[in-house]
């Protein structure tokens, strides 16, 4: 198998090689270094790689599983990171110039989790500024660049996770979800982004953006490589005061089942008030693919997602001041301007409005909960378009022109406020060649059960196994 073929594998089919020992760690790592090379200076997928240090583990790791000590799936598997995971003895910039030289001490509680499964670090990845924005577009480390079309943006603020991934740098990545930044960058790059229910996973050791709204999630190829993900980070973690206290469960248990008498509602309100055509008529195609699987799938109405934004808004911008409060008044010229004047608008929210904000949080948590009683999971467009050009501050959309800082995040946000398990997987292309995702929003902490819906759509189509032309 070449190298190129090696980079494209998912990550079960190249643990089942590993396991079976047809596949060497060793060569799986240096085909995805031989990647990286070849085609980072054209993506900028990352701000620090670590070529001798992942060749270093997978050495490691062939010894092991030769040995008979194959610690399971992630085993020798080549994964990336934001660049705000900390990592003991590794720069972790936060996509920022104030923490350039920021060197932890210590592990995040997913990476102690990355080391114990085996996992293979490359690198970290490209960032949004403190993983304020929905572009990736990096005043300090130049932005990131869609593998699908390099003039255009991939998505952020986990826009070197998406564009990793997606162009066979690594198997999959972790980034971080507080109003869609897992979400939007695998929309944008077509691959599979999950948010898992608030707290599932640790945030111990994850530089914050936002406390009440923060989310890390994996980004892989497949729904099922998520769930493999999934089964290595999730689970409590007392160091995290958000962290749940729940059994072990396997992500993969429902892969598979099919879909019948599984219940689907569409949102009319919000989600359609300013979108592209081709992103509406993918994913009305897809709803009708998980049709013919059995599901029962109906337009519904939803009014209370119109206060999305306020509430998302006023609650981040509010929360991530106080984080940056320090650096505000000690390094203001620091900081990518637009992310100063966002955090300046948080400094200067009023108490009263951040309280407001929580209460309507809570009403709106309300009203989405008696409608997730009658459907099993909603189906909605990740972004309204496909990816924007990183030349071009303004977007057309339906007959308006929307800044696209304001337009990535705008249909992921509901869900990091009510916290439910949100899955985003490539349901099409554009006509000029960008993909489109879709959402998929379950239960909470049913997270394995959108697994399965968005792997049985993913197993009745083919849009999972199309590669970027990089």
């Amino acid at each position: 198998m070449s190298p190129g073929e090696l980079t494209y594998l998912s990550i079960s089919e190249a643990a089942e090689r590993i396991a079976r020992k047809e596949l060497s760690p060793v060569e799986l790592v240096r085909a995805h270094l031989e990647r990286i090379r070849a085609t980072d200076d054209k993506l900028n997928s990352f701000i620090t790689l670590l070529a001798d240090e992942a060749m270093e583990s997978a050495r490691e790791a062939e010894q092991a599983i030769q040995n008979g000590d194959h610690r399971g799936p992630l085993h020798g598997i080549p994964i990336g990171l934001k660049d705000l995971y900390y990592t003991k003895g590794i720069r972790t910039t936060i996509g920022s110039k104030i923490k350039r030289d920021f060197v932890p001490d210590y592990d995040a509680a997913v990476m102690e989790r990355f080391r114990a499964s085996g996992a293979v670090l490359m690198g970290k990845l490209q960032m949004h500024e403190f993983a304020l924005g929905g572009t990736s577009e990096n005043p300090h480390d130049g932005p990131a660049h869609n593998p699908w079309n390099v003039e255009r943006v991939t998505g952020g603020s986990s826009g070197g996770s998406g564009a990793s991934v997606a162009s066979g740098q690594c198997m999959g990545a972790l980034g971080s979800d507080t109003g869609g930044s897992v979400r939007i960058p695998a929309g944008a790059c077509g691959i599979v982004g999950l948010k898992p229910t608030f707290g599932l996973v640790s945030r111990y050791g994850v530089y914050p953006l936002s406390y009440s709204l923060d989310t890390v999630g994996p980004m892989t190829r497949t729904v099922r490589d998520n769930a493999l993900v999934m089964n290595v980070i999730a689970g409590h973690d007392p160091r995290d005061p958000s962290s749940v206290q729940r059994a072990g469960e396997d992500y993969t248990r429902y892969l598979g089942e099919d879909l019948e008498g599984v219940r689907i509602g569409i949102p009319q309100d919000y989600f359609y008030d300013a979108i592209d055509k081709e992103v509406v008529d993918a994913v009305y195609a897809a709803a009708e693919v998980l049709r013919e699987l059995g599901a029962v799938v109906a337009e519904i109405s939803m009014p209370v997602l119109q206060h999305s934004i306020p509430i998302s808004g006023t609650i981040l911008l509010t929360e991530a001041a106080e984080i940056h409060m320090e650096s505000l008044k000690t390094r203001p010229d620091d900081f990518d301007p637009d992310v100063r004047a966002r955090l300046e608008t948080g400094a200067l929210t009023p108490a009263i409005d951040y309280i407001k904000a929580q209460r309507a949080r809570t009403a709106f948590n309300r009203e989405a909960g008696e409608t997730m009683k009658e459907f099993d999971a909603l189906l909605a467009p990740t972004l309204p378009v496909g990816s924007p050009k990183i030349s071009e501050p303004t977007v057309q959309v339906a007959g308006r022109e929307i800044h696209k800082l304001a337009l990535m995040p705008s249909l992921t946000r509901p869900f990091n406020i009510t916290g439910q398990p949100t899955i985003s997987v490539p349901c099409g292309f554009t006509s000029d060649g960008m993909p489109i995702g879709m959402q998929l929003a379950g239960r909470s902490f049913e997270d394995a059960f959108v697994l399965k819906i968005a792997h049985a759509y993913e197993q009745a189509t083919d849009w999972h196994t199309r590669r970027p032309p990089i």
